[in-house]
């Protein structure tokens, strides 16, 4: 028997859908008005349902304010019209996908205020008091629906401290042809990959085709899954060129180098492989020549048109005696390509790529706009195969320059300790390109305020013992927990790092050779009492490493001791002041050094059997 749906409710929006769309258009020039007239009914009926009140609300205050919302009435049929199906109400709409009140797409730096960036939930009133507008000051989702939610971002330096003003508002379409009601919800988000596990992998195995190194199948399997929502790199996010992806050749598995893996934006890497290849056919792998590192060209940002070529900035060629020589024409159209030479029995295969170094320029808006390479050539023989390939990449921000380590590899007395956080299991340690914002302390002033100076700071020197310290004036108005907030963040300050580098020149990819800091609580209870942070000691323990006649500093326990007072919650006058400080301890912990000299040489000298002879 063939389906029938039932008849619409009244109200709904598959009637109201049908009443406007549902036009005749075979009607005659008679009916024209009649038409008019049910149009803008039909736009008068989608305004009164997207017509949602807007939220005001102001950071400091919490506020909300409803805005009036003014409805136009619907026009009403006159009575000779041919009466029409009554429109069923409407339903629920989706949930949104996109949540554009926690959508930021400016805040590239985790745990850092960006500047300029409204949205940045790390931004406070102290840096709201230097930006100059917002960098993005609307965030909406899909603009072609009827009815969707927009934050719209704005600054009030009308007020001490200025502070941020967030608008959340029903943004309407003034299109006639726009998505009122979407009724294919898995069409808004995408479908989550399944991920390999030891349950699922024969399985997978099974349904899938096998690996491919092939363009096509790269982009499909890795570039697609990866592809970000919003037009910019965030960290972590492959680094996409005009076919796939940037690859960087890394050890998987094994020693042997892998040419799929992707590089990742702001992922600084430093690796070595090992390259196995017969020598004969050296010119037909193009995993060895030049243009394979500098003939693909970056996506300015994910999924645009925009491409950044990479230019060649150094080409140092290496003899097979390990002498060095720089081209000064780096130009890759007038390079030698591959050439196998043989020299006598042995065969040697020229302009082999070394070494790869890639530096990446990005703004603070996520975009690439400049990529350099760096290049190491050199020969390499029959006696040389499997030899080995080093590859680097680093990220440079626009318009900052490199700071100088804080040693070779030790630290060096007087220079800044090199710390940083780990956003994620198994990522890298991000650091802040100021060396000297890393690892900071209090900076204690003149007139000893705390809110005056909340924000100044002063970094941790290897070597220097400091203290510092403010006094805070609270009133009795003012809560516990806002004040136990406040100063603790006073305290730590922004971006409180989880690790510090146990040598000057680590290296950030070294996850597991970094110190974590670990951070220790002491607090003392008391009834009717108030718990408030009142000083930050860090202790910083360090070593003598290598020889005794040029030991190196090596960093190896931090421990962060935050303890807090009690304080009543009744008080006779109607202000108090607390006394806040921290300070730093640099505690040597090197076990005494023994000279270590050679053993005595003992004479194991053994006489021929008949040396006494004849007289024994």
């Amino acid at each position: 028997m063939p389906r029938t749906q039932p008849p619409p409710l009244p109200g709904s929006p598959r009637s109201l859908a049908a009443s406007c769309a549902g036009f005749r258009w075979m009607m005659g020039l008679r009916d024209l008005p009649h038409f008019l007239l049910l149009l803008l009914d039909c736009w008068a009926s989608v305004s009164a349902q997207a017509g949602d009140t807007p939220v005001v609300t102001t950071e400091a205050l919490n506020s909300t304010k409803p805005a009036p919302t003014t409805f136009r009435p619907a026009v009403s049929p006159r009575p000779h019209e041919t009466p029409r199906a009554p429109r069923p109400s409407s339903g629920p709409r989706p949930t949104p996908v996109t949540d554009v009140a926690a959508l930021c797409v400016c805040d590239l730096s985790p745990a850092l205020c960006d500047v300029n960036c409204c949205c940045d939930p790390d931004c406070s009133s102290v840096d709201f008091s230097v930006f100059s507008a917002c960098s993005i000051p609307v965030v909406m989702g899909d603009s072609q629906f009827c009815s969707q939610k927009a934050a719209i971002y704005s600054l009030n330096f009308t007020a001490d401290p200025p502070q941020r003003v967030f608008k959340l508002v029903d943004q309407i379409n003034p299109s006639i042809f726009c998505i009122h009601i979407t009724n294919y919800k898995p069409a808004l988000s995408f479908i989550n990959p399944e991920v390999p596990d030891e349950s699922n992998f024969d399985k997978l195995i099974k349904t899938s085709d096998g690996f491919s190194s092939n363009a096509e199948s790269d982009v499909s399997l890795t570039a697609k899954p990866d592809a970000p929502n919003t037009a910019k790199y965030e960290y972590g996010v492959h680094l996409q060129t005009s076919h796939s992806f940037l690859r960087f050749p890394s050890p998987l598995t094994s020693s042997l180098c892998t040419d799929n893996n992707p590089a990742a934006f702001l992922v600084n890497q430093a690796v070595k492989c090992t390259r196995r290849i017969n020598l004969e056919q050296c010119k037909e792998i193009e995993t060895l020549s030049l243009a394979y590192y500098s003939s693909p060209k970056i996506l300015r940002v994910p999924g645009s048109g925009t491409k950044v070529p990479i230019t060649v900035q150094s080409i140092i060629i290496q003899s097979l005696n390990k002498t060095l020589t720089r081209l000064e024409d780096t130009d890759t159209d007038v390079l030698r390509p591959l050439v196998l030479v043989e020299a006598g029995h042995d065969k040697i295969c020229t302009n082999v790529v070394l070494e790869v170094k890639y530096s990446l320029t990005y703004t603070n808006a996520g975009e690439i706009i400049k990529a350099d390479v760096f290049v190491l050539l050199g020969a390499v023989s029959s006696a040389m195969v499997p030899f080995q390939q080093k590859f680097e990449i680093y990220f440079i921000q626009q318009n900052t320059k490199p700071v100088p380590l804080s040693g070779n590899p030790g630290y060096v007395v007087g220079l800044p300790l090199a710390a940083g956080f780990q956003p994620q299991k198994g990522s890298g340690i991000m650091q802040t390109t100021n060396r000297y914002g890393q690892f900071t302390l209090l900076r204690s002033t003149a007139e000893q305020d705390c809110l005056a100076i909340a924000g100044i700071r002063t970094p941790v020197l290897f070597g220097y013992n400091m203290q510092s310290g403010c006094k805070l004036r609270l009133t009795k108005a003012i809560t516990c927990q806002l004040v136990a907030q406040k100063v603790e963040s006073l305290l730590k300050g922004q971006g409180f790092p989880d690790y510090v580098a146990p040598f000057g020149n680590s290296q950030a990819q070294d996850v597991l050779d970094w110190v974590p800091v670990h951070f220790i609580t002491q607090t003392s209870h008391m009834k009717d009492s108030c718990q408030l942070p009142v000083a930050l000691a860090i202790e910083v323990k360090w070593t003598k490493y290598g020889s005794l006649l040029n030991p190196q500093a090596k960093i190896v326990n931090v421990t962060a001791n935050l303890i807090s007072s009690s304080f009543p919650e009744t008080n006779s006058g109607n202000k108090r002041t607390i006394l806040i400080s921290t300070a730093v301890t640099f505690v040597d912990v090197s076990a005494p050094a023994e000279a270590g000299f050679r053993a005595r040489p003992t004479i194991n000298a053994r006489l021929p059997f008949n040396f006494f002879f004849p007289f024994v």
